[in-house]
């Protein structure tokens, strides 16, 4: 069996590619966020924020779509791609490559609520704008969930014609991520903690127990478990990565196996994930983990990204 790789993106250096020990480089000097599979053995990814792409699995890069709004994140339903943006829109893309902008989403309840996620260090005002952070979709394509930071996870099931919001505002998400074969759950990384739905994001209920602070940032589904990062706030120089049960209930349990108790910075949004048996870390200071059996032990063998925006496993 070939040796997977590991994409990782950067906020302003491209894609570095790491299988086994081997590490190659795409797209340098750009901006690559939000790698998704698009079904086919390929990936899709924003590039230079105004371009949604596809990667073969040879590391050719084709551009479908190109926009003049600043993109941020993408999700596939069948051959459908919807993308979400910087100033909280979405747009979907066809196969054809037509775009058109969901304005159901423009008028969902409690909009007027929504506000940046910022805070002043220093002095000065620093945190990314009012926007879409993360998107999922459940496996049978039913319902589509978007996490807007700062507005909750609007839901829909109507392919985005119409939402409605499922979760307070104030909860600030960071990621939300639906279960790859249940369509009934779906977990979020908030500044509150684990937050974790079974029934395909209606309602949400919100985990703490175990972690040494709420302020969670990234989740993924691991084939048994829940894997969440959590800091004490956007700016501290270490955090931790736990996981627990998916129909546990159970305090979320730290990793260890040659996981660092401390990893440096927080591991942000898309910076967990898994495939099959393997689970991908990487912290602000782009030291990837990578773990081969269900994250029991680890190893790192990558340690100098600089700024990773994301993971994928191909």
């Amino acid at each position: 069996m070939p040796t997977p790789s590991i994409l990782v993106a950067t906020w302003d250096n491209g894609l570095f590619s790491v299988t086994g020990k081997m590490v190659h480089q795409e797209l340098a000097n750009q901006s690559v966020r939000s790698l998704v599979a698009d079904g086919r053995g390929r990936v899709l990814a924003i590039v230079g924020g105004h371009s949604l792409c596809r990667r073969s699995s040879d590391g050719e890069w084709t551009a479908i779509a190109k926009s003049e709004f600043d993109l941020s994140c993408c999700v596939r339903i069948g051959n459908v791609v919807f993308v979400g943006t910087d100033d909280a829109r979405i747009l979907r893309v066809d196969p054809d490559g037509a775009q058109q902008c969901l304005t159901g989403f423009d008028s969902v309840a409690g909009r007027d609520k929504w506000y940046a996620g910022s805070a002043i260090v220093d002095g000065k005002r620093v945190g990314p704008p009012l926007g879409i952070r993360s998107m999922a979709a459940t496996c049978d394509g039913a319902v589509l969930l978007v996490n807007v930071h700062v507005g909750g996870i609007p839901r829909s099931t109507d392919a985005g014609l119409t939402w409605r919001p499922t979760i307070d505002i104030d909860s600030d998400v960071h990621q939300v991520c639906a279960h790859p074969t249940r369509p009934d759950i779906v977990i979020a990384a908030a500044a509150v903690g684990l937050c974790i739905s079974r029934d395909a994001g209606e309602t949400w209920t919100i985990e703490q127990r175990g972690l040494h602070a709420h302020h969670c940032s990234a989740v993924a589904f691991g084939r048994n478990d829940i894997f969440v990062s959590a800091t004490t706030d956007p700016f501290t120089t270490q955090g931790a990565v736990y996981r627990r049960p998916i129909d546990g209930n159970g305090p979320l349990q730290l990793l260890g196996g040659g996981m660092p108790q401390w990893i440096s910075g927080k591991a942000d949004t898309d910076c967990i994930v898994t495939r099959d048996s393997m689970v991908a870390v990487i912290d602000r200071s782009g030291c990837l983990y990578v773990s081969h059996d269900d994250g029991a032990t680890w190893s790192c063998p990558f340690d100098h990204v600089a700024v990773p925006s994301g993971l994928h496993i191909c």
